[in-house]
């Protein structure tokens, strides 16, 4: 069976592993975690990142940074994972979900400002399979209206936006960039997550907050003689034995996104023949966006086919899944929704299907999995 999905390992994580067991500080912000903030803020030029346990807590972390408050409104796509809806749900805050584009899964964002109010707090464009949404627009509706950006770039690691200001990480193109470090995700950590500061405006107070509501880290760094209690809080640091794991990764980004890229080439040009011809569709990469090598996906032409596609494939030996079911439709939203009607993202959720890709997939392996979709649509 050729799986969705398989961890790979670069050969220095159980080193840094036993170091970080070694230096008798394995909480949170030991050695390697410091490391990893040094890396990421010199290589995208983030002014202050901090590790999370999780893309979730990093959301979470954000929403009590921007401090909503039940009535609170923020704009989210439905198209997406749980997560990026509940960190402000769990604020008490009312999600406003906006269709996705027609091109592309992510946010439609000509269709953001039709339901923004005095209510609205928040954009949260996600960066979905590593594709920039525009920030432009986005980021000239939040000047418009006075509202904030967090950017859910849980997908996006080493991916970039192509804008009006030139060649920018996503993660700092808003005030607030999320990231995750799921085993699925080009950098991993097994789990783990990361919170990118674009606006200066919040770096103290995510210190803070990410420290159970003390000034523990100012004490450590002897800004104060004596931490205390000054602002509510949770414990969002990961443990630095994750951050160990994490930085083997990091220090081989490059050979990792060489490798996925070529993965996301081969299957994008050995599978344009069954594009030609009208059977399915592959992804479109907008001219202000690049792409991380993050996801390879394929659209079927409805719910029926994609069905029998993917029982096709595991007949076959191979493990192809769907992705999101929409939000807007999702048993514990239902009776909240408004009733818009979202086409985009009902069309996704329903032909939406993603192949394997990972770092150690051989090329046969991908030519044996376009060759086996090809001679379903070809009934071979």
């Amino acid at each position: 069976m050729i799986p969705f999905n398989k961890p790979y390992l670069t050969g220095k994580e159980a080193h840094y592993l036993y170091q970080a067991v070694l230096s008798g500080k394995i909480s949170g912000d030991g050695i390697f975690t410091k490391k990893c903030h040094q890396w990421m803020e010199e290589r995208y030029g983030f002014p202050k990142v901090l590790l999370t346990t999780s893309c979730t807590d990093a959301l979470e972390l954000a929403a009590l940074l921007l401090r909503i408050e039940p009535g609170d409104e923020v704009i989210i796509p439905s198209y997406t994972f749980v997560s990026t809806a509940n960190a402000f749900a769990l604020r008490g805050a009312n999600i406003r979900f906006v269709d996705s584009r027609s091109d592309h899964p992510g946010i439609d964002e000509d269709k953001i400002e039709e339901v923004i109010n005095s209510k609205t707090k928040a954009i949260v464009p996600v960066h979905y399979a590593g594709v920039a949404s525009d920030m432009d627009k986005i980021n000239d509706l939040a000047r418009k209206y006075n509202l904030k950006v967090v950017e859910d770039a849980a997908q996006a690691i080493d991916s970039w936006y192509l804008g009006r200001e030139g060649k920018k990480p996503l993660g700092a193109c808003g005030d607030l960039g999320c990231f995750s470090f799921h085993e699925t995700k080009n950098i991993m950590a097994g789990e783990g997550g990361m919170l990118s500061i674009a606006n200066t405006e919040y770096s103290d107070r995510a210190e803070i907050l990410r420290e159970k509501g003390t000034n523990r880290s100012a004490f450590f760094r002897g800004q104060v003689d004596k931490y205390n209690w000054v602002d509510i809080g949770s414990s969002f640091l990961p443990s630095d034995i994750i951050a160990a794991f994490l930085y083997a990764q990091l220090e081989n980004l490059e050979d990792i996104q060489q490798r996925r890229i070529y993965i996301w080439n081969r299957y994008f040009s050995n599978l344009q023949d069954l594009e030609s011809a009208g059977y399915l569709k592959r992804p479109v990469l907008p001219s202000f966006a690049t792409q991380n090598g993050h996801m390879f996906y394929i659209l079927c032409r409805d719910l029926e086919e994609r069905t029998r596609l993917i029982e096709h494939l595991k007949s076959a030996g191979i493990n192809a899944v769907f992705h999101y079911i929409s939000l807007h439709a999702a048993p514990y939203f239902q009776a909240s929704h408004d009733g818009r009607p979202l086409p985009e993202t009902d069309r996704y959720t329903d032909t939406l299907l993603r192949l394997p890709l990972f770092y150690e997939l051989q090329d046969e392996q991908v030519d044996y999995i376009c060759d086996t979709i090809r001679a379903f649509y070809k009934g071979k």
